[in-house]
């Protein structure tokens, strides 16, 4: 089995259900794995959807992807942070950080992937109650 350090787990834009160029392009260089969930809380910040880390029961529906070409790795995920903000111009923010979380398969077993968490301020901005975005939108 490839190791976990060559999964990635998606909640928004980078799923199956949006259909976006963001999706064809990780579709390219990743293999779906599975239905999944992560421990956070997710925000709708309007454009775009907001994942914290939270040390509560609630999860963060999403997939789990692994890499189809190992030796294509770095360059997928720089490609990938380039699309998440990680390295933002000078004088702005950085809204997302890569980091790796424990994820929660469908079977009950759990995971290691690289996921993107907002790096941003979620005040006021409304919580997706049921971890799914997609749901959240209506976009099933």
């Amino acid at each position: 089995m490839l190791s976990p350090s060559y999964q990635l787990f998606v909640y928004g834009s980078l799923r199956r259900g949006f259909l976006s160029p963001a999706y064809e392009y990780i579709s390219r260089y990743f293999d779906f794995v599975s239905d999944a969930r992560v421990k956070g809380l997710i925000y709708d910040m309007g454009e775009y959807p907001a994942a914290i880390p939270a040390d509560t029961e609630a999860t963060i529906v999403g997939e789990l992807y692994r890499i189809k070409e190992v030796d294509e790795f770095d360059w997928a995920m720089g490609q990938l942070d380039d699309y998440e903000g990680i390295h933002p111009e000078v004088g702005e923010e950085q809204l997302y950080r890569r980091e790796r979380a424990e994820i929660l398969l469908p079977d009950g077993q759990k995971t290691e992937a690289w996921i993107y968490w907002y790096n941003g301020d979620t005040s006021g901005k409304p919580l997706v109650a049921s971890g799914d975005i997609l749901q959240y939108l209506g976009k099933r």
